[in-house]
């Protein structure tokens, strides 16, 4: 989503009551992103504003310059959640993008660190180095891939679990009939039991639509109440990976 949709989904979003917004430089908008916090009429400090670094600008000199080109796309003075999009293991370089980020959290120019698809010897590494952990981990997380042992590391922690690719549409997570059934039998829609089923386990939820009336019920999925009997459903669905192996995935 890009341009003029980009900026008046987001807008439209926030008005609707929607509190975070999640972009990244290889999403290719946060222009956009930021023109749509600023139409949206509401005060900055009432929006949380997401961006992640690209694997490509891993390393000290790199990270600062790649943050400060998203805070101008932005037009922002600074960022609520930077995160570092990919460990990148084999560069091997995210720890000294972590030490960077650290500067810029003092400098008061991101309000807090995250970090996305990081597995837990990633997330050891940098408590080991840094006596300290991300406040987020964003990680690909489904009713098809539930991610238990990440959400229980994230959990021990003190680390938000954040889902992306929640409704798991793509290689045929939505495909084996449960969530269809289920959604018939509370009546809603698919992606709105997924979301109700992750938010049920504790984790923080991101959804895309440019649509206002799917931007309306994907905001009310929370108060869904699904019985125990259809998270067990939901639970016993075949599992698929949508995404990259984090412990090999280099994203430049």
């Amino acid at each position: 989503m890009e341009g003029a949709e980009a900026t008046d989904a987001v807008a439209g979003a926030i008005q609707q009551g929607y509190r975070l917004v999640d972009t990244a430089q290889r999403y290719h908008n946060e222009h956009a992103v930021g023109e749509g916090v600023r139409a949206s009429g509401l005060d900055r400090g009432d929006v949380l504003v997401a961006s992640k670094l690209r694997g490509g600008d891993h390393g000290k000199g790199q990270t600062r310059r790649s943050f400060m080109t998203t805070l101008t796309s932005l037009g922002l003075d600074h960022v609520d959640l930077y995160y570092i999009h990919w460990p990148n293991p084999r560069v091997g370089l995210y720890l000294d993008s972590y030490e960077v980020l650290m500067d810029l959290r003092a400098e008061g120019l991101i309000r807090a660190i995250a970090v996305s698809n990081f597995l837990p010897e990633h997330l050891d590494a940098i408590h080991d180095r840094f006596g300290e952990y991300p406040e987020i981990n964003q990680v690909e997380l489904h009713p098809g891939w539930p991610q238990d042992d990440i959400r229980a590391y994230d959990a021990e922690h003190g680390i938000v679990t954040q889902a992306w690719g929640v409704a798991g549409r793509g290689k045929g997570t939505m495909d084996d009939g449960t969530l269809d059934a289920i959604a018939a039998e509370v009546g809603v829609s698919p992606v709105e039991v997924a979301l109700s089923w992750a938010v049920g386990k504790g984790v923080s939820t991101i959804a895309k639509s440019a649509n206002a009336a799917r931007q309306r019920a994907n905001l009310a999925a929370p108060d869904i109440e699904l019985s125990a009997e259809q998270v067990a459903r939901i639970d016993a669905m075949p599992t698929v990976s949508l995404g990259k192996d984090p412990a090999t995935e280099e994203e430049f």
